[in-house]
């Protein structure tokens, strides 16, 4: 009997190959996105003006809205000439390109930083999506959490890889005399390098299993990402706790979106930490949520999915809270380690939820549904925490606290999920499929 999680012909080798991206791209989302070029962007490009929050958050759910009007068209084309790998190497080309882009960023350099964290966002969320088209071609279906597992922690160990390194850049560029201005835009060059470099492992080691179908009508494909959408959405209609549990997950996310895009902006703006402290901040916030994956991963075979979700959505509410109420640095550390435990847990328990109540005939479909969810939580939430940040003056308290409102909203909607009906309905559909 074979136990192995991978399927028949797939080599560990090409397993780690294809983790090795989630290494490999972290680094942009740790030091880009949530830990340096945020707070760089608004206190040094913008000049902490009041509306440079705003100016952030918007940009990237551009950028957010602009991949997923983006894939369908891309995921047809990589169905139709097998060239996933091809359109993974522009993708992340381009993105090692724009985030290298972001190092010539100085102060009022804001339509040259704004175009280039669009251009970049764009092409790693293009690449984030392709990278995880190749998970089926990896894994058996019933072992594809455990594979994916894999390649999220080891992404968690590149990113803070990645923020060590620019950490000792700054630290050291700092007592070296340098400025903020001049020790921080070498990092984006870093994290550029580290990709390119880390990444070349994937495209040296990752096959394309994908058989080329160029005979069939290119405008089927073309339809097919929209379409498995739409059919996606109205099996989850048809099932009332299953869409129950997709607006839970598309509220909370929207607020764990707010603590990945403004953690950074809020500790230097907020609470007045210095950039190093932040850093070090970040590093806590990864560790916690590797924790927290792990520890409630387990918790939630013990004690039940929505009993985690539960306690994990109670968590983020306490988090928020705390860390709006913080009356100094001392007691908003405490509050930035309980957000990252929430984080790494909510994050892992929605999915497995998701996998949970999904046929094995339509993981694919289903979870496209998942991250389109997910990407709509990734605009609302930090737009939100935007908009109130720039009509409260500049009052970030007031919006960290306003998003414990979206986990309370979720609460709600979780008490109306029927999860025992809902996993009976789950056995029925793995039979009809």
């Amino acid at each position: 009997m074979n136990n192995s999680p991978l399927l028949p012909g797939v080599k560990r080798s090409e397993v780690f190959a294809w983790a090795m991206f989630d290494f490999a791209n972290s680094g942009y989302t740790t030091v880009v996105l949530t830990a340096v070029f945020a707070t760089y962007f608004v206190g040094i490009v913008a000049g902490n003006a009041a509306w440079a929050t705003l100016l952030w958050v918007s940009s990237l759910s551009v950028s957010y809205l602009l991949s997923m009007l983006l894939m369908p068209v891309i995921g047809a084309w990589c169905d139709r000439h097998a060239k996933k790998k091809r359109a993974l190497l522009l993708s992340t080309m381009t993105c090692v390109m724009g985030t290298a882009a972001l190092g010539w960023s100085g102060p009022g350099d804001m339509a040259w930083a704004v175009f280039w964290i669009i251009i970049s966002n764009v092409s790693f969320s293009v690449g984030e999506s392709l990278i995880a088209a190749f998970l089926p071609e990896l894994a058996k279906t019933e072992s594809m959490g455990k594979v994916s597992s894999w390649g999220w922690a080891w992404g968690y160990v590149g990113g803070m890889l990645t923020l060590a390194i620019c950490l000792f850049w700054i630290i050291s560029g700092l007592k070296a005399g340098l400025t903020t201005s001049e020790a921080v835009p070498p990092t984006m060059w870093i994290t550029a390098v580290i990709f390119l470099l880390a990444s070349s492992y994937t495209f040296w080691r990752l096959p394309e299993r994908a058989k080329p179908q160029i005979h069939s009508d290119p405008a089927q494909f073309l339809r097919k990402g929209w379409n498995d959408l739409v059919e996606a959405l109205q099996w989850a209609k048809d099932r009332p706790s299953f869409m129950q549990l997709l607006k839970c997950i598309t509220l909370y996310q929207a607020g764990v979106s707010v603590a990945i895009t403004v953690a950074a902006i809020y500790a230097e703006g907020e609470m007045g930490m210095s950039k190093q402290d932040t850093m070090v901040l970040i590093f806590l916030l990864n560790i916690a949520a590797l924790v927290g994956a792990w520890g409630l991963g387990w918790m939630q075979d013990q004690i039940g999915h929505i009993k985690t979700l539960r306690l994990t959505l109670v968590g983020w509410v306490l988090a928020c809270l705390g860390a709006a109420i913080s009356p100094s640095v001392f007691y908003f550390w405490f509050a930035a380690a309980f957000a990252g435990l929430c984080m790494g847990a909510s994050q892992s328990v929605g999915r497995a939820m998701v996998g949970r109540l999904t046929p094995q005939d339509r993981t694919a479909q289903v979870f496209s549904l998942w991250s389109f969810a997910v990407r709509v939580a990734a605009i609302l939430g930090p737009l939100l925490y935007g908009l109130i940040t720039f009509l409260s003056d500049g009052k970030q308290r007031l919006a960290i606290a306003s998003t414990a409102l979206l986990f309370l909203a979720s609460l709600w909607v979780l008490s109306k999920i029927r999860w025992k009906l809902a996993e009976q309905q789950a056995a029925i559909d793995q039979n009809i499929y």
